[in-house]
């Protein structure tokens, strides 16, 4: 029977691989995923995880590890952040590939410089062409859950692509919350024993794997590539609907929100999708019609889900985490602008960066921004202070 256990988000994504039997663990420890590395090698210690824990030095090495061991048909577990995702680059490649679907929590933080400990989606986004789907979480549930399905997505055979499931730092993986975990038995039910379809290691019936690969194949490989990122938004939809079925919990790759009728919505990813909800149900009590839409698969991105929770929304605001420095807006915002007809008014907000508190009062401003009559194709740093360029202004002394 199902119950409640206080969590944090790191704990719960722990609780998730452990659920998921994984049998082989190489993770580096870097803030703020680390507690993912000592609690799964705390779990191999005491005997309750079946699995062998590889010290790894780095976390290009701790990918290099997860993919050939997965490799050898079992599953693979590791986890990381920020400039520890950058190390990991070269081998992100290497696994989605050669269609490796490992399952790895990213525990979203900026990347230097300047140097920050603390959340945005720079990291993930930094990635988001490596090969690798993207999923983003709201809350601690949101951890425990999308992992599960992350596995039934990546494994099955119209897909074998690997994962990213992604928690903001500190706000998710720090934070303690309510979760609802089923018993073993019940996962062991929605999830099967990990059987690898594609490539493999086994010195039985030997096969080269990630050789040096002549022009006139390269293109076709990279386009079943593709055809497992298409693929991968059906049965993510199929998954989630066997999700809900066997746990009652609902889940989708866009999530709207009081979207049906609004005149405004606003398009979040991650922990300030709570907040966007709460200030909607906030202006809603004013009489605005406003509404919100969460992103949960950014990789591959859902265009026609999100056509259809915008509907007919004229005004919609993108609020992201990431500031997509030199293009005309943010990673989010050009992947919603393409998916949008041309006469909908679609802004880009830059806010929230190296965890810098998404507040309701952000939000709103938000919203206020969004209602004025002239459109604006320039990005707006939402939460900028008044003079940034005057922020450590050393006088130049000749």
């Amino acid at each position: 029977m199902s119950h409640y256990k206080m969590l944090d988000g790191n704990a719960a994504a722990v609780e998730a691989m452990k659920m998921a039997r994984v049998k082989v663990i190489s993770a580096y420890p870097i803030t703020p995923q680390s507690s993912i590395s000592e609690k799964l090698s705390d779990l191999v210690d005491a005997g309750e995880l079946d699995a062998k824990y590889i010290r790894v030095e780095s976390e290009h090495t701790a990918m290099s590890c997860a993919v050939g061991a997965q490799l050898t048909g079992v599953r693979a577990a590791t986890a990381t952040s920020s400039v520890g995702l950058a190390l990991m680059h070269e081998i992100l490649n290497v696994a989605s590939g050669c269609r490796v679907p490992i399952v790895m929590p990213v525990v979203n933080r900026s990347l230097a410089s300047p140097w920050s400990l603390w959340c945005d989606h720079q990291d993930s986004m930094a990635e988001r062409d490596s090969g690798w789907l993207q999923f983003y979480c709201e809350n601690v549930q949101d951890v425990f859950d999308t992992l599960l399905c992350a596995y039934r997505i990546a494994e099955d055979r119209r897909v074998q692509t690997p994962v990213m499931v992604c928690l903001d730092g500190f706000f998710l993986s720090h934070s303690m919350q309510k979760v609802l975990l089923p018993e073993q038995d019940e996962v062991d039910g929605f999830l099967e024993e990990y059987i690898p379809k594609n490539a493999y290691l086994n010195p039985a019936d030997p096969m080269v794997i990630n050789d040096l690969t002549p022009t006139d194949e390269i293109t076709e490989m990279k386009f079943q590539q593709a055809v497992g990122f298409a693929q991968a938004k059906v049965v993510a939809g199929e998954v989630f609907a066997d999700f809900e079925k066997e746990f009652g919990r609902h889940k989708g790759v866009v999530e709207g929100y009081r979207a049906e009728d609004a005149d405004a919505i606003i398009i979040t990813q991650g922990s300030m999708s709570g907040t966007a909800k709460y200030v909607v149900d906030k202006l809603r009590e004013g009489g605005q019609k406003v509404g919100a839409v969460k992103i949960v698969m950014f990789r591959p991105f859902p265009h026609e889900a999100l056509r259809q929770a915008c509907g007919s929304v004229k005004k919609i605001a993108v609020l992201d985490r990431t500031a997509g420095l030199g293009a005309q807006g943010t990673p989010l915002w050009l992947e919603t602008k393409a998916a949008l007809d041309g006469d909908v008014d679609v802004r880009s907000y830059v806010g929230g960066l190296a965890g810098r508190d998404i507040s309701p009062m952000t939000i709103q401003k938000v919203f206020e921004d969004l209602h004025q009559e002239a459109p604006c194709d320039e990005v707006n740093w939402i939460d900028c202070k008044d003079d940034p360029m005057h922020l450590r202004e050393v006088p130049l002394h000749v």
